[in-house]
């Protein structure tokens, strides 16, 4: 089992950025997904989830309304679109797959290796 994220980078305040995560995983239909985020210094901490369908989205209260999750299970990849960063969403983020759309790290099965999101004021 392999995620891979990517579409990190430097961006300015109010600005934008598409975070891909591409799953080799079988049956990844199967496993909810989620993105979580690590800025120095600080714990990794839950930014969004989505079930295995799609339907149901899941967001940490400081990233709604600007932050959307996606995911197109025919091609095994789940998105996080930001908009309006903020210098303080400046961290590594991580996608995961699990069993259920949880906000919790331990919820998570399997984790990618992360891409760095700078947002500078």
């Amino acid at each position: 089992v392999q995620l891979q994220a990517s579409g990190g980078g430097l961006v300015q305040a109010g600005g934008s950025l598409r975070l891909s995560c591409d799953a080799s995983i079988r049956n990844f239909a199967n496993y909810a997904m989620g993105w979580f985020r690590q800025a120095p210094g600080k714990e990794r901490e839950f930014v969004a989830a989505i079930n295995r369908s799609g339907i149901r989205r899941n967001y940490v209260d400081i990233v709604k309304g600007r932050f959307t999750i996606s995911r197109d299970n025919a091609k095994n990849t789940v998105y996080l679109q930001m908009n309006s960063l903020k210098p303080e969403d400046t961290a590594v983020y991580y996608c995961a797959a699990g069993a259920i759309e949880g906000t919790l790290s331990s919820e998570y099965l399997y984790w990618g290796q992360g891409t760095l999101v700078t947002v500078s004021s």
